[in-house]
């Protein structure tokens, strides 16, 4: 069980890790300077980014499960 925490934990830094080096450029060139430094826009960008990392997460570990590489 302990194995399969450390896979998800794993796996959720680094898809939110790409997702932020990834799309930080755009969101803050999107909202500019004075709106990105504050915090309902930064909070609205960090909100979406854990969900893409949840959900990437979840994903790849169900394509774990179903090809039978990890089994829980």
């Amino acid at each position: 069980m302990e194995k399969i925490w450390i896979i998800a934990i794993s796996l959720f830094l680094i898809i939110t890790f790409l997702f932020w080096k990834l799309t930080r450029g755009h969101f803050k060139k999107e909202y500019g300077k004075k709106m990105w430094k504050k915090w309902g826009t930064r909070t609205f960008y960090w909100q979406g980014a854990i969900f893409v990392g949840v959900g990437g997460t979840f994903l790849i570990m169900f394509l774990l499960k179903w090809t039978n590489v990890v089994s829980f």
